[in-house]
């Protein structure tokens, strides 16, 4: 394969009961149908609550069901709860082996390797980092096992939590621990990583649009395809805005592109506040 197209959506946030988020969906899915890239990937927060809301996880994959191209899945701490941090409050609700298992008996595998254009494609499950899970543990061996067989070609890593703001070695602070892999697993990744050719690390969960290089790997926050987050709750890093990324693979190389599907609509997280009333 020469070329490999892949496009990368994220933090959909999918349930029956947020319409502003189901046309955001219905945009980017007829964008797809137009583009028919070979791959999706949604790396994240597939479903607005999944923990709590089985028929939101279900829902969300018959949209993505509805797709006329293949799609892998990463889980987010919406899908499976979220990871504990050193010096945040708990987390609520926490990641847990059954939400995870939950997430891959109805949406799919929460990781996974392949090979395409020349290029070795990882996706890791960011959630379970820190947890103290079984499954972490397993992950890390399964990663381990993985990089061996990259055997010199390029990398590209997918995980729904961005590794860090600026730095390797960002101090975690209370406010925004939970935005980012959380030490002292962070710290372990990384170094496993330094073996390898890791061109482009790709991750959501942010609500942000950035793209910055650090050494020689390339970090794409995509943003959110469902809602943003209004400056008053969430400190402006980036761009705030609804869309999805396109990428083109050649051997030894690729491009990225920032797109904003036709019909999408910046749906703020205040509308979807008061849609749930008490809820939250």
């Amino acid at each position: 394969m020469p070329e490999f197209r892949l496009t990368q959506i994220s933090d959909t946030h999918l349930g029956r009961r947020f319409p502003g988020l189901i046309a955001n969906f219905q945009a980017i899915s007829e964008h797809i149908a137009g583009n028919r890239p070979d791959l999706v990937i949604n790396t994240g927060d597939v479903a607005f609550d999944g923990p709590t809301g089985r028929d939101d996880v279900v829902f969300a994959k018959d949209l993505h069901d509805a797709l006329p191209v293949a799609c892998r899945y990463l889980p987010g701490n919406h899908d499976i709860g979220d990871n504990p941090t050193a010096v945040g409050p708990a987390p609520k609700p926490p990641v847990t082996e059954a939400h995870r298992r939950q997430f891959c008996d109805l949406i799919g595998e929460d990781h996974w390797a392949f090979e395409a254009a020349g290029w070795r494609f990882i996706g890791l499950n960011s959630l379970v980092m820190n947890s103290g899970l079984a499954f972490e543990a397993e992950q890390f061996d399964w990663l381990s096992q993985e990089i061996s067989r990259t055997k010199g070609r390029p990398v590209a890593l997918f995980l729904h939590k961005p590794l860090f703001l600026n730095l390797p070695d960002d101090p975690e602070t209370p406010e925004t621990a939970i935005r980012y892999v959380p030490q002292p697993a962070r710290a372990r990744l990384i170094e496993m990583l330094g073996t390898i050719d890791l061109r482009l690390i790709a991750s959501g969960h942010v609500h942000q649009r950035r793209d910055f290089t650090y050494c020689h790997t390339r970090h794409v926050w995509a943003p959110s395809a469902g809602f943003v987050i209004n400056d008053q709750r969430q400190d402006r890093i980036a761009i705030k805005e609804v869309g999805l990324v396109e990428y083109r693979f050649r051997p030894d190389s690729f491009e990225v592109r920032h797109v904003r599907a036709a019909g999408q609509v910046d749906v703020d997280i205040e509308e979807l506040l008061a849609q749930m009333g008490g809820e939250h």
